[in-house]
């Protein structure tokens, strides 16, 4: 939640739309496993909680979510206490904010500042003041905001299969059946014939609802034992 109302705020100075808090979609930590961050390691990835407001073609993305990030992009290497705001901009590229974001005295100095700002603004011409959000009222626009099915991105996948011919072939077309292309699939481990292994999938870039449909078509084959966990992967500009 904490995460979700600082992108609800960095969303609306950046993109000039009212404060919509009730419109972000929020999943925490509580279905990360040891192993996905394991297995991610390997692939050459880290596993960080982020808020991302991204404005497409067809609205704005407003989703706070954990996720896959390439170890060699910038924001990988914010752990501890500290926080971090990677902006994305049109004239200067990409830029990225890193500080201490919990504790006693980093909290007093936000709280000290934000008073300092509100004197400022009671001692200034109400003609001249800069607008809380940095734009003017009427010049806040309402952009759409995109259901999590909306988004596209690319994707992490781990699944027990049975080690029998065919079945990798079977799940590959499910996955193009429903427009999805595979960027690589991983077996962990050599199990004898008709024992279950562990199956990972890193997807190309495409749409949560036709993932969402690809993992349920997949979970009713009998050759996919239990849940298949999914992840989302932000490779960042």
């Amino acid at each position: 939640m904490d995460a979700a109302h600082k992108l609800t705020i960095l969303a609306s100075i950046a993109f000039g739309i009212p404060l919509r808090s009730e419109s972000v979609y929020i999943e925490g930590i509580e279905h990360v496993q040891r192993t996905d961050i394991e297995y991610a390691n390997e692939l050459g990835f880290r596993m960080k909680h982020l808020g991302i407001s991204r404005r497409t073609g067809d609205g704005l993305e407003l989703r706070v979510h954990p996720a896959l990030i390439p170890k060699r992009n910038l924001i990988a290497s914010v752990s501890g206490v500290m926080n971090a705001v990677l902006i994305q901009a049109d004239a200067v590229g990409q830029s990225m904010f890193y500080g201490p974001g919990a504790g006693s005295e980093p909290t007093a100095s936000a709280v000290v500042a934000d008073l300092i700002d509100v004197v400022r603004a009671f001692t200034t011409d109400p003609q001249n003041r800069v607008p809380h959000l940095a734009f003017q009222a009427d010049s806040l626009i309402n952009l759409p905001i995109l259901d999590i099915t909306q988004i596209e991105t690319s994707y992490y996948l781990r699944m027990q299969a049975v080690n029998r011919p065919g079945v990798l072939a079977a799940i590959s077309s499910i996955f193009g059946e429903n427009g999805i292309s595979i960027d690589s699939i991983l077996q962990k481990g050599h199990g004898q014939p008709d024992e279950l292994v562990t199956v990972i999938l890193m997807t190309q870039n495409t749409r949560e609802r036709n993932l969402m449909r690809a993992v349920e078509k997949a979970e009713a084959l009998d050759s996919v034992e239990g849940q298949i966990i999914w992840i989302r992967v932000e490779r960042l500009p």
